[in-house]
């Protein structure tokens, strides 16, 4: 039997090298840190509940093509898929059919703090603040979606009680005080149809909710327009605020929101 040439056998080292390559779980780790990290740490299994979005379908259809091999190059699929879903979603062809209330909160100047304060003193100020915030999101029907290290996200089935938890929560919070430094809440709440995957939100809608944080004061409930008109008449104080953000649509009408005075 004839032997094979060089030329014939270099072929099949190749594809066994590529193998090995994609199999290289340093490279794997990498791609998938990258691919989290870019997308906003998204989970590394495949999102369940397609809902017959073809992005969605698309990703479960690499996944079941991988099998149980997570490969380099399955990364680097997966990256781009996500990316595809992450556009159509910012681009509004991605949104949900239900109507959710999404709510941020963030620390002010926590960072600086508790570099000065120390890692002690900044976990004894963030475990008080959870126990603060937390509570009043869970009894008017809110769920926790994720924390954000001084921050969380929530979501809400009305934008009065995400509303009424923003003022308890606020309430709980100034009574707060570790090492003499009193913390400050700011807030975002928007009401829009975000898509849900799994126990996260994405989208958009999103995407304003978390402008809007980041456009409060200290102390400040910032909410859109949708927010404002879903709520009781005269339950709110509502004070138009000039607002601009990269990724949030522009005109948008956003309100600083306080409790009503009056009553």
């Amino acid at each position: 039997m004839p032997t094979k040439g060089p030329e014939e056998r270099l072929p099949k080292r190749l594809a066994a090298s590529a193998r090995r390559l994609n199999r290289n779980p340093k490279l794997v780790e990498l791609a998938r840190r990258r691919r989290r990290r870019a997308m906003g740490e998204e989970p590394a299994e495949p999102p369940s509940g397609l809902d017959g979005h073809p992005a969605d379908h698309a990703v479960h259809q690499l996944a079941l093509l991988r099998g149980d091999e997570h490969g380099f190059l399955g990364e680097l699929g997966m990256t781009a898929l996500q990316a595809w879903q992450r556009l159509a979603e910012s681009q509004a062809r991605g949104r949900g059919d239900v109507d959710v209330v999404i709510l941020f909160t963030d620390l002010v100047g926590f960072s600086s703090w508790a570099l000065e304060a120390g890692d002690q003193a900044a976990v004894r100020l963030l475990g008080r603040v959870t126990d603060a915030i937390e509570p009043p999101i869970v009894e008017r029907r809110g769920e926790v979606v994720k924390r954000l290290g001084d921050g969380l996200m929530a979501a809400f089935g009305s934008g009065a009680d995400a509303f009424e938890a923003a003022l308890a929560f606020n309430r709980g919070v100034a009574e707060i005080e570790v090492a003499g430094h009193r913390p400050r809440l700011r807030t975002g709440i928007h009401l829009g149809r975000p898509r849900k995957l799994r126990g996260d939100y994405f989208g958009v809608d999103v995407n304003i909710a978390a402008r809007l944080v980041d456009a409060a004061k200290p102390g400040e409930i910032l909410g859109s327009r949708t927010v404002v008109e879903s709520l009781p008449a005269g339950a709110v104080e509502a004070k138009r605020r000039r607002f601009s953000a990269k990724g949030a649509p522009k005109g948008l009408e956003v309100y600083s929101l306080r409790e009503n005075a009056t009553d």
